[in-house]
């Protein structure tokens, strides 16, 4: 079963919060996907990776439909699709329920700082539960 983990974003820090998640799922072996809502965001991320944190390294790629990402441990994306086989999905941007259930972890965002953000979220929190998704605050 998906477990849908939420997390509490009090300010805009989402790319710090995506590199924190994919940074400790590097270094507990496991493959994870982000997804992110277009190029714009997907560039600025693969960027912000190789600067976030000094004497940090992420290895990653940015899934732009002209690299190979098979063997990456962590990718970024825009589309719902999965090339490094992750089983854990970071959503920098919201996700179909069938995409969704192809992976055993989830992290989604609850953005408090934001009244139309954080309303969004609960409704997605509703739909995964709908759908059967063990879904929780982390």
């Amino acid at each position: 079963m998906t477990r849908v983990e939420f997390i509490k974003l009090r300010k805009p820090e989402k790319a710090k919060h995506l590199c924190e998640l994919a940074d400790a799922f590097f270094r507990q072996g496991k493959r994870v996907l982000i997804t992110v809502l277009d190029d714009n965001q997907g560039v600025t991320l693969d960027r912000f990776m190789w600067t976030w944190q000094k004497g940090s390294f992420i290895p990653h790629a940015y899934d732009n439909g002209a690299v190979d990402c098979l063997d990456d441990p962590v990718v970024i994306g825009t589309r719902e699709r999965n090339p490094n086989g992750a089983r854990a999905l970071i959503m920098g941007r919201p996700c179909s329920l069938e995409f969704v259930r192809q992976f055993e972890l989830v992290i989604d965002f609850a953005e408090a700082y934001d009244e139309e953000l954080l309303a969004e979220s609960r409704r997605r929190f509703v739909r995964y539960r709908e759908a059967g998704f063990d879904a929780g605050m982390r």
